[in-house]
């Protein structure tokens, strides 16, 4: 019974909300980029490894051990397509402000943010669809849906590329300015964003309080095999302590307002989907925390990209 209500329930969110969500979400975007200015790439060509261990902790490692994870519990469909989207996301909005308060490589947080924000124009709808596709019952429920991959590519381009060429040509130009707003913008919007989930949510109240003790351990659990895919893969590229912290960072901090987005916008707000990605998006801001202030006590030497 619970799996026919959850697997075809769907989050109440119009039309004019979800304008604005796009809107609010391609600002957060933008004020990620004006702090992102063409120098943050010169390390990528000078010392490549710890980006390419973050680019595959991300795109590679955690959506490959999120497919195992579904098929080892066996979650409804609709959860299960949830936790393929979170783990297709780039890394978060927030993931540079937790490296920072965690003693990390914030040069490598940055750098990584930038990569993955562009690689996820393809990789993320890549991912969702390979992985989704791969495991029966959740292919069964996107054969249902008739979703447009060539559709999904263009959202996530306007979303997300687009914003983020616009930040980091006004930081080119204008580098003082770009600062000046960067920070006020990004919370600002960052807050806005957060306020149209909990609106969502509240609006949606019956349904999220009736399955949230379901979603609430798949997301503990599935938070915390990203943050430890992150954590395995910068030890195994043989990387140093900050740059380790950095990439489990960029792996537990997932983008899931773009998740979110997706879900409205493909999948007419499915439940399990929504409910997945919805509460995504505030707990790993909390486990974030968690992990900086466990982080933060302890003293690293410093280090370059690298």
């Amino acid at each position: 019974m619970t799996e026919s209500i959850l697997d075809n329930v769907h989050i109440n969110f119009d039309s004019g909300s979800l304008w604005v969500m796009n809107l609010v979400l391609g600002l957060v975007m933008f004020g990620v980029a004006l702090e992102i200015s063409i120098s943050d790439f010169k390390p990528l060509w000078l010392k490549p490894k710890a980006l390419i261990a973050g680019l595959v902790s991300q795109f590679i490692a955690l959506p490959a051990i999120t497919f195992l994870l579904v098929y080892a519990i066996d979650p409804l469909p609709s959860i299960a397509l949830g936790m393929f989207m979170v783990a297709a996301c780039p890394g978060g909005n927030i993931s540079n402000f937790i490296s920072y308060l965690s003693n990390a490589n914030t040069a490598l947080s940055v750098s990584l943010t930038a990569m993955a924000t562009m690689l996820a124009i393809v990789m993320t709808p890549l991912n969702f669809h390979f992985w989704s596709m791969l495991y029966a019952p959740s292919s069964s429920l996107i054969n249902e849906i008739s979703i447009s991959s060539i559709e999904m590519f263009k959202l996530v381009f306007l979303l997300l590329g687009l914003p983020l060429l616009l930040g980091m040509f006004i930081n080119y130009k204008i580098p003082e300015l770009a600062l000046k707003i960067a920070k006020k913008l990004k919370i600002l919007s960052l807050v806005f964003f957060i306020c149209l989930v909990f609106i969502a949510l509240y609006n949606n109240r019956v349904i999220f309080m009736d399955y949230i003790l379901y979603v609430f351990w798949i997301v503990l659990v599935h938070n915390l095999i990203a943050f430890s895919t992150g954590y395995s893969i910068g030890r195994l590229f043989g990387l140093a302590e900050t740059s380790v912290r950095s990439i489990t960072i960029e792996t537990g901090i997932q983008n899931s307002g773009l998740g979110l987005l997706l879900i409205f916008t493909f999948f007419d707000g499915l439940g399990g989907m929504a409910l997945l990605a919805a509460f995504w998006g505030i707990w790993h801001i909390i486990s974030g925390l968690i992990l900086a202030a466990f982080w933060n006590r302890k003293s690293v030497v410093k280090e370059t990209i690298a």
